[in-house]
């Protein structure tokens, strides 16, 4: 019995898995993707935010973010944590740019005029994450509703 259960747990035991290298862009543009559902609406006025947002901040053209954004999308679907987009953006940024981002995620959940609970505690985890602090998140939030 035990040489069966052995050979079962040999068998499925977990095969280290290769993580997907993304880069600073695609991380970017997956936490805002990340924003946008996270309310479980993907609308288009949120949608033509992250796009402008990428083409002015990432210096992009507009096939490349629709590119970008399709890439991002898909990674979303298939990431089971933020873990992947949030240590690229850390690696990439120092403290001032993260609250930079912090304030582009609320731009895209602003994009609608709603503040959706969902769309809040989204952009406060992803922030936490980022080790912005609570006040330089709310001033993100001042900032990208005036």
């Amino acid at each position: 019995m035990f040489k069966h259960i052995k050979k079962l747990l040999t068998e499925f035991s977990v095969q280290p898995t290769e993580t997907p290298s993304i880069d600073f862009n695609t991380a970017l543009a997956a936490l805002m993707v990340e924003v946008m559902r996270s309310d479980g609406k993907v609308l288009a006025v949120e949608l033509k935010q992250i796009e402008a947002l990428l083409v002015e901040r990432c210096e992009l053209d507009r096939t490349q973010v629709d590119a970008l954004i399709k890439t991002a999308q898909l990674l979303v679907e298939q990431a089971i944590d933020l873990y992947l987009f949030i240590k690229q953006v850390n690696n990439n940024t120092d403290d001032v740019e993260r609250i930079e981002i912090v304030q582009l995620l609320w731009y895209v959940a602003y994009a609608d005029g709603n503040i959706d609970s969902y769309e809040e505690h989204t952009i406060r985890k992803i922030s936490g994450l980022m080790y912005v602090t609570h006040a330089d998140f709310i001033a993100a939030k001042l900032a990208a509703s005036a």
